[in-house]
C-alpha cells in the first residue's frame, strides 16, 4: 500500500473560496479513485493561502481488474446455418479483441444474443495517477477563475508548482505546460526557496520544517489557544466568532497571535463603530472584559513567527488609529443633522433601475408597514412606531459613516435615532429591518421591527418580479431566496397571521403596474413563496405530502399553513387516519365533476341524502368552531364521523344518475364534504 500526495502551489486564494474548494478536492478526489478502480484507505486535504492539498494513504499498487460484458448481434445473424460464424460475428469479434470462447449466448426480452466477455486488466497506480492528478486539478470549480501569461487553462489563482508523489516517485503528468515534480515551496518569506519532497507520507513535518502548518484544522487549534491566552494576559476574553476564525485560518500559514491597543477615547463611539472596523477591515478579534465590555485591545494573528513582534504591532495600532479618526470624524458629522432631514437626500439615490429611486422604495416600505400593521389589529402606539421607523429606515444609507462602512448600515440608523431622541422602538425597528441578514442570523425581536422586516423583504421580491428579475436556477442576484426564508422564519417566530394574497396585491397597487403585469406578478410571486415554504416545512422534518396538503388546500397564512401541515403530519400516524382517508377520497373523488355547491333538499329522492346532507351541516359548524379555537383534534373526529353517512350513501344510491337534475345535486352534496375537509388539507396529497 501506497501514499499518493497532490499539492497545487498557487498565488494567495481568497480565504472565503477556501472551505468549499477544500470540500470539492476531497470528494472529486474519491470519486476519481473510485472511477479509476484504485483502492485506497484514508483520504485528507489540506489548504493554506498558498496551496491546496490532497493526500491519500492506502492506494493500491494496481488498478483493479474490470470485466466487462458487451452485447453483439442477435443469434440469428450471427451464426449461418451450419453454426458457423457470420461476418457480423467476425466483425464484433475484432472491433471487442475477443476470441469465440470469449462469447456466450445470452436472451434480451425473450430474443438471444451473442455477448462478449471482456476482462480489463489493471494498470500500475502511477499510471493510473498520472491520469488522474491533472483531471482532479481541473475539475475544481470556484466563485471566480482566472487565466494568466500565455496560458489557457483557468483556475482560481496562477499555479505556480504541483507536487505530485506516490511515495517516493515523482507522479508525472504536465497541464498546460506546468509539470509536476517533487519540490514545494514554503512561507513566502520565512522558506522561500524550492524544497524537494523526499515522501509523500512526510508532507506535513516537511511543511512545518519550512514554517506552514499545512493541516487547516491544526491551525485553528493554534489560533484559538493563542487568541485565549494573549486575551488573558490583559484579563480579557474574545467572544465566540466562528466566521472570522475560519476567514484568519485561511490568511495565514504559520500564526502568531499578538495583542494591540488603542486610545479608551475610541469606547465612547458606538460599539459597533468600534468593532467594525477590526473585525471586517483588518480582521482583528476583539478583547471583551470580565463583564462582557469591549477593551481598549484588540488581538491580531501575524503570519510568521514572533520575530519583530513589537515593530508588527505597532504598524497595527496605527492603522487601526487611523480608521478609528476615520469614525471618529464621520460620527461627529453625522450627528450634526437628524436623520429626518436626510430623507429627502434618497431621492437622489437610485434604488434600481426600473424600480425607482430609495426615496420610492422607503415611501411603499411605509405604506405597506402601515397597511400590515392596521390589517393585524395592532394598537395605535405601536403602529406609529412603524409609520416612524419605515419612514426613518434608509436614512442612514446617505450618512458618511454607512458610505464608508457600508456593514453599518441599520446598525447606524438605530444608533443616531437614539441619539436623535426617537422612541426606542423606532430606533431598534431600523436595526431590525435588515434582520435575517443570513440563513442563521438572528431575528426581530419587537413586533414592530418584525412588521417592518417582512413588508421590506415582500417589497423587495415584489418590485424585482415585477420587472423581470426572478431567480433562475441557482442565480440569484438579488438574494431574493433569501429575503423569502426571513420572511417566513419572521413569521414562523412571530406567530404572525396575514394575508399574503392581499398583501402583495396592496404593495403591487404601489408600483402602479398594468393589469396583466399586476396579475402575473402576483402569481409568480405566490408560487416562488410556495416553493420556500415547502422547502423550509420539509427541511423541519414534516413530511413532505402534509406539507404539500396543507399548501394545495390553501395557501394564503403561511403560519396556518404550518400549524396545519403539523396536525396532518400527525394524523398520519393513527391508527385511524385510513377510516378518515375513505371520508374524505370517496366524496372527493367525484366532488370535481361539477362546479355547483348549491343543494336543492326538496329533490333528494333517497333518504340517504337527506341523512348524509344533515350530518354534513352539524359537522361543518363543529368544524368551524373547532378551527376557530385551534382544536383540531375535535375536527378531525367531527371529519371522520362522516365515514358511515358516506359509505351509507353510496352504497343505496347511484351518484352519476341519468337525470341531470339528481346528478348535480348529489355531486353538490359531495363538493361541499370535500370542501370541508380542504378547510384543513388536501387529503389526496397523502401518498398511502
Amino acid at each position: 500500500m501506497s501514499t499518493f500526495l497532490l499539492e497545487i502551489g498557487c498565488e494567495e486564494i481568497p480565504a472565503h473560496f477556501m472551505s468549499d474548494a477544500l470540500a470539492q478536492l476531497k470528494q472529486k478526489g474519491r470519486d476519481l479513485l473510485q472511477q479509476y478502480r484504485l483502492s485506497h484507505d484514508d483520504v485528507r486535504v489540506y489548504g493554506t493561502p498558498r496551496r491546496l492539498a490532497f493526500l491519500a494513504k492506502g492506494i493500491s499498487q494496481r488498478q483493479s481488474d474490470a470485466e466487462q460484458k458487451v452485447k453483439g448481434p442477435a443469434k440469428k445473424a450471427a451464426y449461418d446455418a451450419e453454426g458457423q460464424p457470420t461476418k457480423a460475428l467476425l466483425g464484433f469479434m475484432r472491433s471487442q479483441g475477443v476470441d469465440i470462447d470469449d462469447l456466450t449466448i445470452e436472451e434480451l426480452n425473450g430474443v438471444p444474443y451473442v455477448y462478449a466477455h471482456k476482462i480489463e486488466r489493471g494498470l500500475p497506480a502511477m499510471d493510473v495517477l498520472s491520469k488522474l492528478a491533472p483531471q482532479l486539478i481541473m475539475s475544481l470549480n470556484f466563485p471566480k477563475s482566472m487565466r494568466w501569461g500565455d496560458k489557457e487553462i483557468r483556475f482560481v489563482r496562477p499555479i505556480r508548482w504541483i507536487a505530485a508523489l506516490l511515495d517516493n516517485e515523482v507522479v508525472p503528468f504536465d497541464i498546460d505546460g506546468i509539470h509536476s515534480g517533487r519540490c514545494t515551496r514554503g512561507h513566502r518569506f520565512l522558506a522561500p526557496t524550492e524544497t524537494a519532497l523526499n515522501c509523500a507520507d512526510d508532507y506535513l513535518s516537511v511543511m512545518e520544517g519550512l514554517y506552514v502548518i499545512a493541516d487547516q484544522e491544526r491551525r485553528m487549534n493554534i489560533i484559538e489557544e493563542q487568541v485565549k491566552d494573549v486575551a488573558s494576559s490583559v484579563n480579557g476574553h474574545v467572544l465566540k466568532d466562528d466566521d472570522l476564525l475560519e476567514e484568519v485560518v485561511y490568511l495565514v500559514e504559520y500564526p502568531t497571535a499578538f495583542i494591540g491597543a488603542f486610545d479608551a477615547e475610541y469606547l465612547k463611539l458606538p460599539q459597533e463603530v468600534v468593532i467594525t472596523p477590526m473585525k471586517d477591515h483588518q480582521r482583528y478579534f476583539q478583547v471583551m472584559d470580565p463583564d462582557g465590555k469591549l477593551m481598549p485591545n484588540f488581538i491580531a494573528i501575524k503570519n510568521g513567527t514572533a520575530d519583530y513582534i513589537d515593530i508588527v504591532r505597532e504598524g497595527n495600532e496605527k492603522v487601526l488609529k487611523a480608521r478609528l479618526d476615520d469614525a471618529k470624524f464621520f460620527f461627529e458629522e453625522d450627528i450634526k443633522r437628524p436623520l429626518e432631514q436626510r430623507v429627502d437626500e434618497l431621492k437622489g439615490v437610485i434604488f434600481h433601475d426600473g424600480l425607482g429611486t430609495l426615496h420610492d422604495k422607503t415611501m411603499r416600505l411605509q405604506s405597506l408597514s402601515v397597511y400590515l400593521a392596521k390589517s393585524m389589529g395592532v394598537s395605535n402606539e405601536i403602529l406609529i412606531h412603524i409609520e416612524r421607523a419605515a419612514y426613518l429606515s434608509r436614512a442612514d444609507l446617505v450618512t458618511e459613516m454607512v458610505n464608508e462602512f457600508d456593514e453599518l448600515q441599520g446598525v447606524m440608523g438605530r444608533e443616531y435615532a437614539k441619539l436623535q431622541g426617537e422612541p426606542e422602538e423606532v430606533a431598534q425597528a431600523i436595526y431590525e429591518m435588515y434582520l435575517p441578514r443570513s440563513a442563521g442570523d438572528k431575528l426581530p425581536q419587537s413586533l414592530t421591527g418584525a412588521i417592518v422586516s417582512i413588508a421590506d423583504k415582500l417589497d423587495t421580491i415584489c418590485g424585482y418580479f415585477s420587472i423581470g428579475l426572478q431567480p433562475t436556477g441557482s442565480q440569484d442576484p438579488y438574494a431574493l431566496r433569501r429575503q423569502a426564508l426571513g420572511v417566513c422564519r419572521i413569521i414562523y417566530e412571530k406567530g404572525i397571521s396575514i394575508s399574503l394574497v392581499d398583501t402583495i396585491k396592496y404593495d403591487l397597487k404601489l408600483y402602479d403596474l398594468d393589469e396583466e403585469t399586476a396579475s402575473k406578478t402576483l402569481h409568480d410571486v405566490l408560487e416562488f413563496m410556495k416553493q420556500r415554504v415547502r422547502l423550509m416545512l420539509i427541511d423541519e422534518g414534516i413530511s413532505y405530502d402534509a406539507v404539500d396538503a396543507a399548501i394545495t388546500a390553501q395557501f394564503d397564512d403561511i403560519y396556518e399553513v404550518r400549524k396545519r401541515a403539523k396536525v396532518i403530519d400527525d394524523w398520519k400516524k393513527r391508527q385511524d387516519f385510513e377510516d378518515f382517508l375513505i371520508a374524505f377520497n370517496r366524496p372527493n373523488n367525484l366532488a370535481g365533476k361539477v362546479d355547483n355547491i348549491a343543494v336543492n333538499e326538496e329533490a333528494f329522492l333517497d333518504p340517504t341524502e337527506g341523512k348524509l346532507w344533515q350530518a354534513y351541516k352539524e359537522a361543518k359548524a363543529t368544524v368551524e368552531e373547532a378551527l376557530a379555537e385551534g382544536n383540531y383534534e375535535r375536527a378531525y373526529e367531527t371529519l371522520k364521523s362522516l365515514k358511515p353517512a358516506i359509505d351509507e350513501f353510496f352504497d343505496a344510491v347511484l351518484v352519476m344518475a341519468d337525470d341531470p337534475k339528481v346528478r348535480d345535486n348529489r355531486l353538490a352534496i359531495l363538493n361541499n364534504i370535500a370542501a370541508l375537509f380542504k378547510k384543513i388539507g388536501d387529503f389526496s396529497c397523502i401518498a398511502i
